[in-house]
């Protein structure tokens, strides 16, 4: 029977979309098995990492977390944060449909991944948070015309932003936020119609530069930021065509001229950001940017009035117009704002009383007004809704009674109320208020006495030039945190308490110009962290304590115009400054002490005597008596030190001998290699290499040998016992090793590979042909070596902020972070072309946690390179390295050693004995390098070594401050805002007077 027409062409209907069906269904499961191939190839490339345990050949692969498929098919890739240090998988596009990929926050190195423009859909890449040490490709608009988003920041891509850049017309978001740029920035991005969001930020490199953009195309951004960029030229006037902006970021840099008006008349504006910059002129006063949430337009050189129209700004929640030169009142609206947080004004020309609501209508955190000329009293609502952390007030002409809220203000944190006009007793509660940490209110008419109780959190505890009176309460020895306790010059009387000896962080004391009598304690024994004290002009007597020269970092001394009498004990050489005139003191000057420095630090002590005459006191009969005891057990002590060394040295020499004897007798056949870079050449190689002919150097941990390996030079490291190595301590020191190696930056000297048998341990590096900075610094370089270039100022600098940037990378980078213990510079190494590398990581400790202390259970580092709170107590923190980066800042400036200065002293106290009695920094400096054009920038680099190198591990920046401080060079160096004021501290007589001040508002 014959089927009709219609069925027939029915039936064949059917069977071709089954037909079709089989085969897309067989093109898709071909698609799925080819992705998941890709993908464990992408595992096995990695070394099968165990992140990634769960990519198997049982499970889909788009069920596994770091995959996101679309129909089936794989089209996002996520591997951030997962310390990967191997290049990306060059194969990666051959998942053909992918669109997101995501390899941010590792430790990837080499350059810019090229085979990535093999990914013809992707929308999305993000390459952030790497070690790229490459240029940003001239080509890069490879990446093909569907890209949206593009992320390169916080890598070490150098270079300048290409001209293609501008081919990716559907770019979006373009961020090459810190990153090492250093060319030039194309004017062709503004031609990116499409772009919304722009942050150059933090590229403290780049040469100076102007906009280059008409910013008029730039009608879709929302986001600009352009931080920190050596931005220079004025704010072009059509910036006000930017429409769409919202948040605009332009700070420190050099720009001048004005504030366009423009820019507050953006409806969409909610945060501006033009602080440290050099504008000058008023602020434009017609504001209609009336969603302003932030604005900053700190340290500059604006004039004029605060405009009445900010008062319009109800969702204005931070404010800050800071060392300014602003002028008039504050605008009576300001105080009703609704969101207002943060109030800032400090170091202007501002005058009048303040608004009386400030606080009442909105959660006030920080109240800073300090240094203008504003009268009257404090508002009575600043700490209305319980939130105020920050009272910052001081130098102005307030007066009356505190109000009484302060003293139920359990949220505040400081107290900065001083050198005003304030007077009455301290409300009740404000002494024990919780969180107080900083009670600051020397410089008023206060009267009262002290209380038994203090808050326990308060550290500086500053009343000075007041009205207080009665005894220091014994209760002061529940003060526990004091670092800093000044009451000078009030009306206190009694004697001093014992109690007061308990306060064992204490740093500063000072009780001068007091009615103080008796005798001081005997048991100070406990202040070990004491750097100041001052007893002067009290009525104190009896006999200066010997403890008092076993204080160990005690730097400053002044027991002067008292009634002390007895013999002067032994007082340490540290001493920058001492004062025990006009006391009934005895006996013979210390011979450390017996010239023209200390030369009004004994007067008017009638039973004194010394051998030098420009003492002004009576000369000792003969200089035979210099003898005394403590020179005696001092000779007695050299010689028992030297039949000690002697005997020493003897032992090591038999030792030595004996473990050459088994060495020579023993065929040790049992080196294994553990690689961490690819490397070309065995562990034989390494081995057999290492003769007396290749040895270029050693030290405590080893001896160091150059070793051609064909291609390169390596330099090996070896460290060897003579006994075999405890397996717990082989076992933790290969783990310390293995973690240090996955350490992947530009500064930091590459680890290549361990080589190891039963007793010895090589370390093979990257060798470096300029070898290591003490060589250059202090004119060790052997002729021939190495060419013969002058290490100038230039060099020197870019030294520093590369040995910054590897330690800000150890310390702020690495989880956990790397503390390196032994910074100095024979382990500093310079390539060819003078690049900075940080070595030696022998000593190296894991933090286990940011915050956490080590302690460890000895002592090991170079002399003059030891932070002093690392020798007294053996722990560790990142404050360690930036002691040690100080002392090499020291050595760049100066030319000296670290260990220059007598057996007692080194080069850090040798500087800051300088800086203490009020030296010329200029007459310190290296003379070899010093010109004109650098006078500058050295002074600077030596005040940031003296910083660095401050007692207190807390007064010491981070690197990270230290590294920003180094880059941003050229702005004044002890004068900021945000980020280092509070290391004033440190530096109490390096500043004239307002800068001394200057450090209560670094918040």
């Amino acid at each position: 029977m014959i089927m009709p027409i219609q069925s027939c062409m029915h039936f064949s209907c059917h069977i071709f979309l089954i037909f079709l069906f089989f085969l897309v269904h067989t093109s898709s499961q071909s698609l799925n098995d080819q992705e998941h191939a890709v993908l464990l190839k992408i595992k096995q490339y990695l070394e099968d990492p165990s992140f990634l345990s769960h990519w198997n050949s049982t499970s889909s692969h788009c069920s596994w977390a770091e995959i996101t498929c679309t129909s089936g098919s794989v089209t996002s890739l996520t591997l951030s944060h997962s310390n990967i240090n191997k290049t990306i998988p060059p194969f990666t596009c051959d998942l053909t449909n992918l669109t997101h990929l995501d390899f941010s926050f590792n430790l990837i190195p080499g350059d810019f991944p090229t085979p990535l423009y093999n990914c013809s859909k992707l929308e999305y890449l993000d390459l952030s948070g790497n070690n790229f040490d490459g240029k940003v490709p001239l080509d890069i608009d490879h990446l093909g015309a569907n890209l949206q988003y593009l992320n390169l920041g916080s890598t070490n891509f150098h270079g300048g932003v290409p001209a293609s850049i501008a081919n990716l017309k559907q770019l979006r978001q373009l961020r090459l936020q810190f990153c090492l740029l250093n060319g030039s920035v194309a004017a062709e991005i503004d031609s990116l119609s499409n772009l919304e969001y722009l942050d150059l930020s933090s590229n403290f490199l780049f040469p100076k530069w102007k906009l280059p953009w008409n910013l008029t195309k730039f009608n879709k951004l929302k986001v600009f930021y352009l931080y920190g960029t050596n931005l220079v030229g004025e704010i072009p006037d059509n910036i006000g065509d930017m429409v769409a902006l919202e948040k605009l970021d332009a700070s420190k840099n050099g720009l001048t001229g004005g504030i366009p008006s423009g820019l507050f008349l953006l409806k969409n504006l909610t945060s501006l950001y033009l602080f440290e910059n050099d504008l000058s002129g008023e602020i434009p006063s017609v504001v209609e940017a009336l969603n302003l949430v932030n604005l900053d337009l700190a340290r500059n050189n604006l004039t004029g009035k605060i405009p009445d129209d900010f008062g319009k700004l109800q969702q204005l929640s931070w404010l800050s117009l800071s060392l300014n030169s602003l002028s008039g009142v504050i605008p009576e609206s300001l105080g009703n704002l609704p969101d207002l947080r943060d109030f800032r004004v400090f170091f202007n020309k501002l005058s009048g009383t303040l608004p009386p609501d400030f606080g009442r209508y909105s959660k006030l955190k920080t109240f800073l007004i300090a240094s203008n000329s504003f009268t009257g009293k404090l508002p009575e609502n600043l700490c209305y809704h319980g939130m105020l952390l920050n009272l910052s007030v001081y130098e102005n002409n307030l007066s009356g009674e505190l109000p009484k809220f302060l003293g139920n203000c359990s949220s505040l944190l400081d107290l900065k109320i001083h050198e005003n006009e304030f007077s009455g007793n301290i409300p009740s509660g404000l002494w024990t208020s919780f969180n107080l940490s900083n009670f600051m209110v020397s410089h008023n008419k206060f009267t009262g006495v002290l209380p038994e109780r203090l808050s326990w959190n308060v550290s500086r505890f500053e009343i000075s030039y007041n009205q207080f009176s009665g005894k220091i309460p014994s209760g002061v020895s529940s003060w526990t945190n004091l670092v800093v306790f000044d009451a000078s010059k009030n009306n206190f009387n009694g004697s001093i308490p014992k109690e007061l000896t308990a306060l064992r962080k204490l740093t500063t004391l000072l009780l001068d110009q007091n009615q103080l009598t008796g005798a001081l304690p005997s048991d100070i024994i406990s202040w070990k962290s004491l750097v100041t004290l001052n007893l002067s002009q009290n009525q104190l007597s009896g006999q200066i304590p010997h403890a008092i020269g076993q204080l160990p970092v005690l730097s400053q001394l002044d027991l002067s115009e008292n009634e002390l009498s007895g013999q002067v004990p032994s007082l340490p050489s540290r001493l920058t400054n001492l004062n025990l005139s006009y006391n009934n003191l005895t006996g013979r000057i210390q011979r450390e002490y017996e010239n023209s420095v200390f030369a009004g630090s004994f007067l008017g002590n009638s039973g004194l005597c010394s051998d030098n005459p420009a003492l002004n006191l009576a000369l000792c009969n003969s200089g035979l008596q210099r003898t005394s005891k403590g020179s005696s057990w001092s000779i007695g002590s050299i010689i028992c030190l030297a039949v000690v060394a002697l005997l020493l040295i003897l032992l090591a020499s038999f030792l030595f001998i004996r473990f050459q004897r088994k060495r020579k007798h023993r065929l040790d056949n049992s080196w294994k290699l553990t690689s961490f870079q690819r490397v070309n050449f065995t562990e034989s190689t390494i081995v057999s290499s290492m003769t007396e002919q290749n040895i270029i150097g050693s030290g405590g941990y080893g001896t160091v040998y150059r070793i051609d390996v064909g291609s390169e030079y390596v330099a090996v490291k070896k460290i060897w016992n003579n006994r075999k190595l405890n397996k717990k301590l082989e076992s933790s020191f290969r783990a310390e090793v293995r973690i240090l190696s996955n350490i992947r930056h530009t500064n930091i000297v590459k680890l290549m590979c361990c080589i190891s048998n039963e007793d010895s341990m090589l370390l093979v590096y990257e060798y470096h042909e300029n070898l290591s900075l003490d060589k250059w610094l202090h004119k060790n370089v052997k002729p021939g070596s190495v060419n013969k270039v002058v290490l100038d100022w230039p060099k020197r600098l870019k030294i520093a902020i590369g040995i910054a940037q590897g330690l800000s990378y150890m310390h702020h980078d690495c989880l956990p972070p790397v503390v390196h213990r032994d910074v100095k510079t024979s382990n500093i190494l310079l390539d060819s072309q003078f690049n900075a590398k940080v070595a030696d990581f022998g000593l190296a400790k894991l933090l286990i946690k940011p915050e956490e202390l080590s302690t460890m259970s000895a002592v090991i580092g170079s002399f003059g390179y030891i932070a002093p709170e690392y020798v007294q107590s053996t722990r560790v923190s990142e404050k360690v390295d930036v002691f040690s980066f100080g002392v090499i800042l020291l050595e760049l400036t100066t030319g000296k050693e670290a260990s220059y200065g007598d057996q007692h002293s080194s080069l850090s106290e040798w500087a800051w004995r300088h800086i203490l009695i009020g030296g010329n920094v200029e007459e310190l400096l290296d003379k070899d390098v010093v010109e004109g054009s650098y006078l500058d920038e050295m002074c600077s680099v030596f005040k940031l070594g003296v910083m660095c190198t401050a007692t207190l591990p807390t007064s010491r920046p981070s690197m990270k401050d230290a590294l920003q401080i180094l880059q941003s060079l050229g702005e004044p160096l002890f004068y900021g805002e945000k980020n280092f004021g509070h290391y004033y501290d440190a530096i109490p007589l390096l500043k004239s007077s307002k800068e001394t001040r200057l450090h209560v508002d670094s918040e």
